[in-house]
């Protein structure tokens, strides 16, 4: 072990990292990587910084105000690498500046502790599984599985306070997607999906590459991930999703909010390739979203953007197709002040299964649906809404619901045998100056 100023301490094996622990070392330096050690936890206030841990359990457990910096840190990917000692009860602050893990970064607020704060500038999760987490918040029928990044608020107590400031998280690869939602914050929610009890609150939330294939068996109606996913309880004044955010499995919402966020902006692809997956999906209160780039769903029952609950006041996106049998397009089931779409709305599909709120159910890959309740002020869709599919229904207003203003540069078209363009029912103004084509064999 070699001093090397101050209280600062470079370790390169299991027994000097233990001796720098145990004299309290404010700044440890590992060189090269040490293997073989077991979980260590860090003195208040400590830094630990450069090389690679590698641990076969448990990993870094911090206590206050602790910060990891440049440095690599590995265990099973079935284990949290980096966790909190939640004996104390305030955690003070913890910093994360180019920090990369296999295995899960687990950070919450629970036991004694009732007062964290987390920083990350560069925080990458590059493996991680937490498919046997028993820990899963419920709500709307169904589990949220824990993610590869777990922020998480779980005291009662309302005065509890985690705070956070998150820059340039990434999580997951191609080659090792997270088994579980990708990034996932909460607070303290009821059985129903409301917060209930103490808050996650961030000034920012920005993401780099998000990629998991959740592991969710086929057919499962009750449990779903995220690839970012804002639980009840959760206040965000701003998501940034500047990396391509993609999810591979069945149930696996790639953007999904149950919180209360200001503005959502994703500048890159938003991609599902599973079943029953939602591009972006609504049961909590948004402010502004923006999808900069195309929302593109490939699996059966997979779809492209969901209001199902909860409330939003405008909504613009770059264009949304989706593939798959019973794979909707867009879904508006609550009001919306604007939405706007500046390319194509496109489904290929036609009747197929689709999760819905914990139940497995039969729907048809319309393009735009707006359901009983759904109220839209304005409709602007740049390009053109489109079904490729058979039997289905391109553009549907349900008796209940309605819009006050519409445009369709690109006409409404259905190209399936036996498929109808538009099906409405509730209020919607004149259609005239839009092309409508029905499908062989269909009408409207």
């Amino acid at each position: 072990m070699t001093q090397t100023s101050g209280s600062s301490v470079t370790v390169t094996t299991p027994a000097e990292l233990a001796d720098a622990l145990d004299a309290d070392a404010s700044d440890i330096v590992v060189q090269g990587t040490i293997s073989g050690s077991p979980s260590i936890t860090l003195p208040e206030g400590a830094t630990l910084r450069g090389g690679e841990l590698a641990f076969l359990g448990k990993g870094v457990r911090l206590t206050r105000d602790n910060t990891l910096r440049d440095i690599t840190i590995t265990t099973m990917p079935h284990e949290v690498a980096v966790y909190n000692d939640t004996s104390v009860p305030d955690a003070g602050t913890f910093r994360f500046e180019n920090v990369s893990t296999v295995g899960q970064v687990y950070l919450v607020a629970e036991a004694h502790t009732t007062s964290v704060r987390v920083e990350t500038m560069g925080l990458h999760v590059k493996e991680a599984d937490v498919r046997g987490r028993v820990e899963q918040p419920h709500g709307y029928g169904v589990d949220v599985l824990q993610g590869g990044l777990t922020l998480w608020n779980r005291q009662p107590d309302a005065s509890a306070r985690f705070t956070a400031t998150l820059r340039d998280v990434s999580v997951g690869t191609e080659q090792t997607p997270v088994r579980g939602s990708g990034v996932f914050v909460a607070g303290y929610g009821d059985r129903e999906g409301k917060a209930a009890g103490g808050l996650f609150e961030a000034d920012l939330i920005e993401t780099g590459a998000v990629v998991t294939d959740g592991g969710i068996a086929p057919g499962t109606p009750d449990k779903i991930t995220g690839g970012v996913f804002v639980v009840s309880g959760a206040k965000v004044e701003k998501v940034l999703n500047a990396g391509a955010v993609t999810t591979h499995g069945q149930n696996d919402m790639v953007l999904d909010n149950w919180g209360d966020v200001d503005q959502w902006v994703a500048t890159a692809q938003v991609t599902s390739t599973g079943p029953s997956g939602i591009g972006f999906v609504n049961f909590g209160d948004i402010g502004t979203l923006d999808v900069q780039a195309p929302i593109v769903t490939t699996g059966a029952g997979a779809r492209g953007f969901n209001l199902y609950d909860g409330t939003l006041k405008d909504a613009a996106f770059h264009s949304i197709r989706t593939t798959g049998d019973g794979s909707i397009g867009v879904q508006v089931s609550k009001p919306l002040g604007a939405l706007t779409v500046h390319h194509d709305v496109e489904t290929t599909g036609g009747e197929g299964m689709s999760l819905v709120k914990g139940v497995q159910m039969t729907l048809k890959a319309i393009a735009f649906s707006v359901k009983e309740g759904g109220t839209v002020g304005s409709v602007t869709i740049g390009g053109a809404m489109r079904t490729r599919g058979d039997d289905v229904v391109t553009f549907e207003v349900a008796d209940g619901g309605s819009i006050e203003e519409l445009t369709v540069g690109g006409g409404i078209a259905a190209q399936g045998a036996g498929s109808r363009a538009v099906r409405l029912e509730g209020t919607v103004p004149s259609l005239d100056g839009i092309a409508v084509t029905d499908g062989a064999g269909g009408a409207h």
